[in-house]
């Protein structure tokens, strides 16, 4: 066996705070705590948890929804803002890495984001759901392949997907193909049944099996009286409830404490990092059990820009973020080609040649 890494990981399923904007955000921190209490170092909260998930959208017929969708934008977050701020101070003081979902406000759009601060309270990754699933199109804007990306943190190589983005296997490749170690999952929870779960687990358990890595999986929850306040024709009730399955999954995909059903609780399990080597001597997806010249992936991992300049123009392109941009990438970003049609071979013609990943 390689040496033992051990990361104590918690996996947080919590009820949000439907009535004060701040309440959610206090639950989170005060969740936080009492992780770090138990020696957790790594932990995972609900999709979109802050302030909370928009279930309204699964239940109400969309000439319903104004009142409910503007309630949701004056709560969203601002990234970076006082949420970000917060959390940050929260993972400093505990050395703890924090993966966050939270609904984020882009001046007129909203968006799914998964947050990952480090243990120094460094936002090391922001991301946007890339496909937001069936109803949330109506609430959510869509995410781009920038976040399709692993981070080095203090307890590993992480990486992060929200809900049914776990159903898009080309999604779970790009995190693999990086080499990912510890998989933030995170789903909205109390939806749709006892079915969601059921299928959660599986979808969980089948990309710790795949890419070897640890899987910490949050999903959240929501009291009787919150699904009375999110549904008030009773026949709709059913449709937020269950759907629940907080779990931490090993790269053997084997459960490493009990799932967590119904009701609010932190899950704590320690990760043996040597596993993730473990599993891989077997099996590695994307290394020795790959097959690259036949079978590979093409990733646009440009943040996406609602404004483009030519390469020739005298402009310092800059990222969404404004962070200066290094004139290869300019040019790349400005071609109409991206990908690896970019490469020219000797004759000056594009290369096809196969990539595993643009990056």
């Amino acid at each position: 066996m390689p040496e033992s890494r051990i990361v104590r990981a918690a996996a947080v399923q919590i009820a949000p705070d439907l009535d004060r904007p701040e309440g959610t955000l206090e639950r989170v921190l005060n969740a936080i705590d009492a992780a770090a209490a138990k020696g957790a170092r790594f932990m995972v909260f609900p999709e979109t948890v802050v302030p909370y998930y928009p279930y309204f959208s699964f239940v109400l017929p969309p000439a319903l929804q104004g009142a409910e969708h503007l309630r949701l934008y004056e709560r969203a977050v601002a990234v970076p803002g006082p949420v970000t701020q917060a959390v940050s101070a929260a993972a400093r003081r505990h050395g703890a890495v924090i993966v966050l979902g939270v609904n984020e406000r882009d001046h007129g759009s909203l968006y799914n984001a998964q947050l990952v601060f480090d243990a120094d309270g460094t936002l090391k990754l922001k991301r946007r759901k890339i496909t937001p699933t069936y109803h949330e199109r109506m609430v959510w804007g869509q995410g781009d392949g920038a976040g399709l990306t692993v981070v080095e943190t203090a307890v590993g190589r992480v990486g992060a997907l929200a809900c049914w983005e776990h159903y898009n296997p080309l999604a779970r490749y790009s995190l693999m193909a990086r080499h990912e170690e510890i998989h933030a999952a995170q789903f909205p929870g109390s939806l749709v049944g006892q079915i969601f779960a059921d299928q959660m687990e599986v979808t969980i358990r089948h990309h710790a099996l795949e890419a070897a890595c640890f899987v910490v999986n949050a999903t959240g929850w929501l009291t009787d009286e919150q699904v009375a306040q999110v549904c008030p024709d009773e026949r709709l009730r059913g449709a937020c409830r269950g759907g629940n399955c907080t779990a931490i999954v090993s790269p053997e995909g084997r459960h490493l404490a009990e799932p967590l059903g119904p009701g609010e609780g932190i899950l704590i399990a320690d990760m043996d990092l040597a596993l993730v080597t473990k599993r891989k001597r077997m099996m590695d997806s994307v290394g020795h059990y790959a097959r690259p010249e036949l079978l590979s992936l093409l990733h646009d991992d440009r943040p996406a820009a609602p404004i483009r300049r030519p390469a020739s123009a005298p402009f310092d392109f800059r990222s969404p973020d404004h962070e200066p941009r290094d004139p290869e990438s300019a040019a790349r970003d400005a071609s109409p080609h991206p990908g690896p049609g970019h490469r020219r071979d000797a004759d000056g013609a594009p290369d096809q040649r196969p990539a595993i990943l643009r990056g």
